[in-house]
């Protein structure tokens, strides 16, 4: 079995990520919610608007985070989370695991203070993972928005 290489996102990797968004979508059965195709990624990618950790498998990318920098008035610089996903053929392998501690090792290399995400009421897995991992689960915020 050939090794997983965990690495920062190239441009060739867009069209995997993109890849797994879709399958995430899906797996939060809101499959119609991505309205942006793989160039639009790419447009991003390349304009430094996200940034993104993959798994390599062979030149298949099986897993990513996905995130980006923002800012809290009340902490400073934070790295927003925005996907974090391992297609379904590799889930309990620690592939997640690796992920999320490159994901935040690379948060305090950009100088974040702090880190944020979303996950779904009903995903109890990923929230017992983020609590493993030491996240507290906000409850009581409530998420607004508006699409353009």
């Amino acid at each position: 079995m050939s090794e997983i290489i965990y690495r920062s996102a190239q441009s060739g990797d867009i069209e995997g990520i993109h890849n797994l968004v879709l399958e995430l979508a899906i797996f939060e059965k809101e499959p119609d919610a991505v309205t942006v195709d793989v160039a639009y990624y790419k447009k991003c990618f390349e304009e430094g608007t996200f940034q993104a950790i993959v798994a390599d498998k062979d030149g298949s990318i099986v897993g990513m985070t996905l995130f980006y920098m923002s800012f809290s008035t009340w902490k400073g610089k934070m790295m927003y989370l925005e996907d974090f996903v391992v297609h379904p053929d590799y889930r309990n392998m620690g592939i997640g695991k690796k992920l999320w501690d490159a994901w935040i090792q690379e948060s305090k290399n950009q100088g974040a203070k702090m880190v944020k995400w979303q996950v779904l009421d009903w995903n109890t897995n990923a929230t017992r993972f983020y609590e493993r991992e030491g996240a507290t689960i906000e409850k009581q915020w409530w998420n607004g928005k508006i699409i353009f």
